[in-house]
């Protein structure tokens, strides 16, 4: 069967959680007029509701098409924005959650502000976000480290509703393997052609935010740890000054024995010492630990993500696809060597 042609842009849309909501966002997505063609990528990350049969109606459903990835299991959500990348066929992808929060009208705006202003990528940002304080706090922190750890424009705001080009999509997708992907770092280690785009941001339909303090910490660590060596340059630094401390510290209870009658006194400061410089020793190790783990598990191929069922529209309703795996090859489809190799 001859593939269609690739359309001008692909919606990738994790969905976790998102039966209730994921409907509408589809319809009203559908029902946008997009010039060149518009195709929908729902990935299903293993959401324990019934997302995955709602996905497969829409599947089958007319307008614009529709293909729905199955996860094996639940890999976070950039994870699952990777493997809806890989799939999507688009001159340009936008990426969104599936909880209404961003209006689907602003996908439109956003693709034609990433393409009329020749954009490898658009990051949008809120006048007002709609989250809980905690949450917002949060997101602060994590811009402020990304601002001096990976290599982002200085006042970028970093939104999970975001547009790449192709070009941008077929690099990050291609290049990274590993299981703890940060998709904002992989797109600055690819352009810094980037821009930006004051969108509305709406209180959440129905449910709560899947961002646990938990999976917030988990991609905080993506961010410190994935694409800079800074922390372990900061190591260093700690290393070194508690290390002047201490010998300017030695220099004066030296001289205090020398000057003074008495003994030298502090058995309380002296285990405070103890206990910080303990401590500062224990993050550090625990830093380095970090980046060992995540190494052997990326030397082990922990997959970035396992598909385990496509469904899409063809010509006699709903199509089931089961992509072959290689387990040899992290997240990567299964490829048959070429002739002549065993």
């Amino acid at each position: 069967m001859t593939e269609a042609p690739a359309p001008a842009l692909s919606v990738v849309v994790p969905v976790y959680n998102g039966a209730g909501t994921v409907g509408e966002l589809v319809s009203a997505l559908r029902g946008l007029d997009i010039e060149g063609g518009l195709e929908i990528v729902l990935v299903v990350d293993c959401s324990p509701d019934n997302s995955l049969d709602v996905c497969k109606q829409l599947a089958a459903g007319p307008g614009a098409p529709v293909t729905v990835l199955s996860l094996s299991r639940n890999f976070g959500e950039h994870n699952a924005v990777m493997a809806g990348l890989a799939r999507a066929r688009g001159a340009y992808a936008i990426t969104m959650d599936d909880d209404l929060q961003n209006p689907p009208g602003e996908v439109k705006r956003l693709f034609e502000h990433a393409r009329d202003g020749n954009y490898d990528a658009v990051y949008t940002y809120y006048a007002e976000k709609q989250h809980a304080a905690w949450r917002n706090l949060g997101s602060r922190f994590t811009n402020w480290c990304a601002d001096r750890l990976i290599d982002k424009p200085p006042g970028l705001y970093l939104s999970s509703f975001r547009c790449i080009s192709a070009f941008v999509r077929e690099c990050i997708t291609a290049s990274y393997e590993g299981p703890y992907p940060y998709v904002d770092g992989l797109v600055f280690q690819v352009t810094q052609n980037v821009g930006r785009l004051q969108v509305e941001h709406l209180p959440r339909v129905e449910g709560r935010s899947n961002y646990t303090l938990r999976r917030l910490v988990r991609l905080w660590l993506s961010v410190f740890l994935n694409f800079s060596v800074m922390p372990l340059r900061l190591a260093t630094l700690f290393g070194l000054g508690f290390g002047a401390l201490g010998a300017l510290a030695a220099v004066i209870v030296a001289v205090e024995a020398i000057i003074s009658d008495k003994p030298p006194q502090g058995w309380a400061s002296l285990m405070v010492a103890v206990l910080v410089l303990a401590g500062v020793q224990l993050v550090v190790v625990g830093l380095i630990g970090e980046y060992l783990g995540r190494m052997f598990l990326a030397v082990n191929r922990k997959p970035q993500y396992l598909v385990r069922e496509v469904f899409h529209r063809g010509p006699g309703g709903l199509e089931i696809e089961r992509p072959k795996v290689d387990t040899r090859a992290a997240g990567q489809p299964h490829r048959e060597p070429p002739r002549g190799e065993s």
